[in-house]
């Protein structure tokens, strides 16, 4: 098979994957999402304003870098399964289910810390998801793995709305 023959295939097989679904399809949300994420963060570093912008500067790039963390060690995780990954630009737009936005950046600052909040919360959605099926597959390492990543997402939950003044799920939408 030819170079765009396998990648025909490989389409095939991850939209086949993405309507069953299995935890591949899963993980590839997951790491969609995370791509879109950091280039919010990113946003959200070059144009945050107020008092609030020295205390960021210092955090978000911890932020950043931890993400770029993940999507490494998570994307070596499912190859080492044998299963695909997204790759592609248009690729982690297609799947993400975080959303960018232009108009964002000139957002007040508690705007924008809000919708980083809400962002953790949608990625801890598809974590679940993709611990369910990881486990049902019996791929306990990328399960275990994902584990911690909620726990990280978590944790991200509880410092960003305590320092909006917030309760840990105030304003999200629970999970159903």
């Amino acid at each position: 098979m030819n170079p765009t023959q396998k990648y025909e295939q490989e389409k095939i097989q991850s939209e086949q994957d993405h309507h069953t679904p299995t935890a591949a399809a899963m993980i590839s949300h997951i790491l969609s999402n995370l791509v879109i994420h950091r280039t919010k963060l990113k946003q959200a570093r070059a144009y945050l304003k107020g008092n609030q912008r020295g205390y960021l500067e210092t955090k978000l790039p911890t932020i950043i870098v931890k993400e770029d963390e993940l999507f490494d060690e998570l994307s070596q995780l499912v190859l080492d399964e044998g299963e695909l990954i997204p790759t592609t630009t248009a690729e982690f737009v297609d799947y993400a289910m975080i959303k960018e936005s232009g108009q964002l950046k000139y957002e007040s600052a508690e705007k924008m810390l809000t919708e980083m909040v809400t962002d953790f919360a949608t990625q801890k959605l598809f974590v679940t998801r993709g611990i369910v099926l990881a486990e049902k597959e019996g791929k306990y390492g990328l399960a275990e793995w994902l584990k911690g990543l909620y726990a990280w997402l978590n944790h991200q939950l509880y410092t960003w709305q305590s320092y909006l003044g917030k309760d840990i799920q105030e304003g999200l939408m629970e999970e159903e």
